[in-house]
């Protein structure tokens, strides 16, 4: 990890905030995420249990898939399923994943790839390894993302973007001591590729061990620093905070992220992804792959699914209607 790196002393350099100017961002909370079985049963980590929905806005759900390094014929995804009413972002670290929607899209992702999949009013998808992945094994680790939608854009027509890795901005922290993937949305001037109906930012840090990250952050926005891997301190009270776990920040312009000067000899870097977004303030009503803002709303997603109006696969991969809906990654 990670499959996409570069020179920092050749990148773009972000700027140090003036905290006289974007005051620093107070850790709010720094929670653990369990553990649990997604699809057919792959391990994934629950990146926001126990988060108040208040906080995340306007970010759902977010599952940490892996990393585990499959054996051949273990390799595992889902079965056909719906989705209303979000965005799911698939970002894959290190692995392969073939998407499939009944709108058209889909495709395979790879090594730093991102699968930004807009269900709006309605679709079914899939995703699983490709075949010769299943047959040989190998390393799987990535991020399933989902980032809600407001309520003028429940119902927008679906959308499909397949972004690859050499897409996204690199940039250096001003010292180069960590590596800057931003994914979507802006920071410090440099644009990601992922457009949002959501205004968001969504960035992948590797911090050398010791190194201190000090970002501009819009104030507007929330902030979570999840760690994908290593160990370190968020915020400048340095609040320590390891693989697995999410830091949330109270108000401010800045964002501060520090990896520990040792780090564990498999994860030689504090790898973390760093997600804000503006808020919504909409009310949420979530059920399994549905997300909306009435209860009403979600039976309806229910009935619509029931009926094939979320859309149409092939007759001999129709999926099973009339059991359990899951509540994590879809």
């Amino acid at each position: 990890m990670p499959a996409v790196t570069a020179d920092t002393l050749t990148l773009p350099r972000v700027v140090v905030p003036d905290p006289a100017v974007a005051g620093p961002r107070p850790v709010r909370s720094v929670t653990t995420a369990p553990s649990g079985l997604e699809g057919e049963g792959f391990p994934v980590r629950r990146a926001f249990a126990g988060v108040p929905q208040s906080v995340l806005d306007p970010f759902i759900h977010m599952d940490q898939m892996g990393e585990v390094e499959y054996a051949p014929g273990e390799p595992k995804g889902t079965p056909w399923h719906p989705h209303r009413g979000f965005e799911t972002v698939t970002y894959m670290i290190d692995g392969v994943f073939e998407h499939q929607d009944s709108n058209g899209g889909g495709g395979t992702i790879t090594d730093g790839d991102t699968q930004w999949m807009t269900a709006g009013a309605g679709l079914l998808h899939i995703e699983k390894p490709p075949e010769h992945l299943v047959v040989s094994g190998g390393l799987f680790h990535g991020i399933q993302l989902w980032v809600n939608l407001p309520r003028a854009h429940k119902f927008h027509l679906p959308r499909y973007q397949d972004i690859r890795a050499r897409e996204a901005a690199l940039l250096a922290s001003s010292d180069g001591g960590a590596l800057l993937r931003v994914i979507a949305g802006e920071l410090d001037g440099h644009a990601g590729p992922g457009v949002t109906f959501t205004p968001i930012t969504m960035v992948h840090a590797t911090i050398a061990p010791g190194a201190r990250l000090d970002l501009p952050w819009n104030p507007g926005f929330n902030a979570l620093a999840y760690v994908l891997a290593g160990q370190g301190f968020a915020g400048a009270e340095r609040r320590p905070f390891r693989k697995g776990q999410l830091a949330t920040f109270g108000a401010g312009g800045s964002l501060t992220v520090a990896a520990d000067t040792a780090q564990p000899q498999a994860e030689p870097n504090l790898e973390v992804l760093l997600l804000g977004g503006q808020p919504i303030r909409e009310p949420v009503v979530h059920y399994g792959p549905f997300v909306m803002n009435t209860r009403d709303e979600i039976i309806q997603a229910m009935e619509d699914y029931q009926a094939g109006r979320l859309g149409v696969i092939p007759p001999e991969r129709v999926p099973h209607t009339d059991g359990p809906l899951t509540t994590g990654t879809e």
